[in-house]
């Protein structure tokens, strides 16, 4: 199994109220994923960080192998999500992806 967990900072230009109409697209976008992207076993988005966090989202994803995880990056759904509800509100992102 490969990990797959992304940290994102939104868009200092966004109002409080915008980050939460952006968290909420991010979530339903990355989460509605499940059971459309082979090889994807599990998906969840983090929207709700204590005070000390520096993050405003987490995604934490599982994926059967790094092989479907190289597919997921290219899966036109995902790519639809990510162009359209992530990449233009976000400034920072993180990446770790290692094998459990």
């Amino acid at each position: 199994m490969t990990k797959h967990i992304i940290l994102w900072q939104l868009a200092d230009t966004l109002t409080a109220d915008e980050k939460i109409t952006v968290k909420a697209g991010i979530k339903e976008g990355l989460e509605g994923l499940a059971g459309q992207i082979p090889g994807l076993v599990d998906i969840k988005v983090y929207t709700e960080g204590l005070p000390s966090s520096n993050a405003d989202v987490m995604l934490d994803s599982t994926f059967e192998s790094e092989a479907a995880l190289k597919g997921y990056a290219v899966h036109p759904a995902h790519v639809a999500v990510a162009d359209g509800k992530v990449r233009p509100f976000t400034k920072t992102r993180l990446c770790l992806d290692f094998e459990v």
